[in-house]
């Protein structure tokens, strides 16, 4: 998995509250994100559209390797009327797999709760590809059954921005990633109708990054004509004649940093989104924060704040989070020092889990309805199994169910954290979990013990 790692003051712990309210109000994603769910499965709708996203901080868990928590005997093959009321959540690189290879012990964990009709879903701050496609890739890697209704990545929650009294659905979006192309079709299938790419704007004026770019070779096969031209100056181009994009997206790690920050800072400099202005109120000291970003510039969306994550190599790898903290590096010199202003989602953000908790939910009860549990009871624990300290075990022990649901997190030794790079000094306050254990396969041990499971043995 990966490492959240937020460079600045402004967003250095994961307090939602403080990120949403640097932006004006009709941007907020927490209203966004509990407005609607149109693009998940139906079942999950009904759940989802209540849902109200909050950032509270809650305990943490202590370390340890024993089992004090009460037994309880359930076993949803010999008995259907007792529906085990705890479920789990997996983080995919570094628990599930190294990038394409599955680490020993996954499958066979996943396959086991299929089996026995224990509820589990992936959460993951990746992204890049369509939930569909993700999955179909993850079933045939990991040789289990897997869907859409129990998989939640990084930017799947952005398709709800497309509703609401606030929606984006008409507005005109700028999104990048590692495949900006493919994050279009996504933000597209999502509801996002007009979506523009850095491919776009490079195409129709290659003056804005003259530094022998990958025009030729990359950016002009998925280019698109733009929807309205770029403002110039001295042009006599009125300026609402012009393109203007409302908001900004990063859907997973980019490539092309070097134009992805230029054309995202040109943004935030802008007046009012318009792409080739340049706000009067910038540096203005007699405005809030020196009229940086007061004039409706475009609010900027990460899907993940993850400074690292674990790949086939032996060393972690940059990833979204260092992205992130290259163009706040970048704002900050340009702007004497203030800080950037940006909406982070993913782990280990209460709003993500608040929206995963919503999904398991749904996806619980289907599965328990199909062994004949019509009444499953609450969800009383979801087990947190990540590798990574600052996003899966940081977000399980800080977020604070609504419905009392507790989430306990369980490190893996299979992904970022280590005991040779980190060891347990690392592991304190909010990054302490409940317990360390080898692989996916043990965590899930550790917990089916912990619930007196008396069932098939893993």
């Amino acid at each position: 998995m990966r490492t959240s790692r937020i460079l600045g003051s402004a967003v250095a712990r994961p307090n939602v509250n403080a990120l949403t309210s640097s932006l004006p109000l009709p941007f907020q994603i927490s209203r966004h994100i509990c407005s609607a769910a149109s693009g998940l499965p139906r079942a999950t709708q009904k759940h989802t559209r209540t849902a109200q996203f909050h950032s509270l901080i809650g305990k943490t868990g202590g370390l340890s390797r024993s089992n004090s928590r009460e037994a309880r005997k359930y076993n949803t093959k010999s008995t259907p009327s007792e529906a085990p009321p705890f479920a789990f959540a997996f983080d995919i690189d570094g628990v599930l797999l190294h990038v394409a290879t599955p680490i020993p012990g996954a499958p066979e964990a996943l396959k086991f709760l299929n089996d026995n009709d224990i509820p589990f879903i992936l959460l993951t701050n990746g992204g890049g590809k369509h939930e569909t496609e993700r999955v179909k890739d993850l079933s045939q890697k990991l040789g289990v059954k897997l869907t859409t209704d129990n998989f939640v990545q990084s930017h799947t929650p952005f398709r709800q921005l497309v509703e609401g009294p606030d929606s984006l659905r008409e507005k005109t979006i700028l999104v990048t990633g590692a495949n900006a192309e493919k994050c279009r079709l996504i933000a597209e299938d999502y509801g996002f109708r007009n979506v523009v790419t850095p491919a776009d704007i490079l195409k129709a004026h290659p003056e804005v990054f003259p530094f022998d770019p990958l025009l030729d070779t990359v950016y002009t096969a998925t280019a698109r004509p733009l929807p309205r031209p770029i403002f110039t100056p001295g042009s006599g181009m009125r300026l609402s004649d012009a393109l203007k994009i409302d908001a900004m997206f990063v859907f997973n790690d980019p490539r092309d940093w070097a134009y992805d920050i230029q054309l995202i800072v040109d943004l935030l400099l802008s007046q009012q989104g318009y792409v080739g202005t340049y706000s009067p109120k910038n540096g203005d000291a007699a405005l809030p924060s020196c009229g940086w970003q007061q004039d409706g510039q475009p609010p900027l969306y990460f899907s993940n704040a993850d400074l690292l994550w674990s790949t086939g190599f032996h060393l972690p790898r940059f990833g979204q989070g260092a992205f992130q903290a290259a163009v706040a590096g970048v704002w900050r010199r340009l702007t004497n020092g203030h800080e950037l202003q940006r909406r982070v989602i993913g782990k280990p953000y209460s709003e993500t889990y608040q929206f995963a908790e919503r999904v398991l939910t749904t996806h619980r009860h289907e599965v328990l309805r199909r062994r004949g549990h019509h009444e499953p009871g609450t969800l009383k624990s979801v087990y947190m199994v990540g590798d990574n300290p600052e996003s899966d075990i940081a977000g399980a022990n800080d977020f604070q169910s609504e419905a009392g649901t507790e989430w306990c997190s369980i490190l893996v030794r299979t992904g970022v954290w280590s005991p040779e790079h980190a060891g347990e000094k690392a592991l304190q306050g909010r990054f302490k979990p409940k317990v360390i254990v080898d692989d996916a396969r043990e965590a899930v041990r550790w917990a089916l013990k912990r619930e007196g499971w008396t069932g098939p043995a893993l």
